[in-house]
């Protein structure tokens, strides 16, 4: 792929930007939706690791992923499992290991979690449709974190 040139780096820079200070803009809408579930940004984050219904992750696998020591990762899990969103069980086959799984509570947290993240903010839907659908458009070939859309 050849290098960008010094237009598109200029215009990509600028709309970058415009992306990163809305999302800023709009972060007390998100930090309202945890304070009604009584979570920090952390606990959020750790709530939406992948692999915590069902079986379960442990603790070695969330401090990797999270990027963080052993102490940390047991902290964190420590204030899920105080809220009653998660806890730990037994490995099936290593009576030394405990998994880390959320709790129905935590599934439920967790859900409407995305839920209240993924609902637009106010300034969005103050566009048409026709700058809806223009904006759509332009973002639909960036990557995205979850190939499930959360509007069907």
């Amino acid at each position: 792929m050849p290098a960008p040139s010094a237009r598109t780096t200029k215009l990509s820079a600028s709309v970058w930007r415009r992306i990163f200070d809305f999302i800023i803009a709009t972060s007390p809408l998100r930090i309202e939706l945890l304070a009604r579930h009584g979570l920090t940004p952390n606990d959020s984050r750790a709530l939406q690791t992948p692999g915590l219904e069902g079986e379960g992750r442990t603790m070695r696998s969330l401090a990797a992923e999270w990027r963080c020591d052993a102490s940390t990762a047991t902290w964190t899990v420590d204030r899920l499992e105080a809220k009653g969103l998660a806890e730990r069980r037994a490995h099936a086959t290593d009576r030394r290991v405990k998994l880390v799984a959320l709790t129905a509570h935590g599934v439920a947290t967790k859900k409407a979690l995305i839920a209240g993240i993924y609902a637009p903010p106010p300034a969005l839907l103050e566009l048409s449709e026709e700058e809806l659908a223009e904006l759509e458009r332009a973002v639909s070939a960036l990557p995205v974190l979850n190939e499930e859309d959360p509007g069907s």
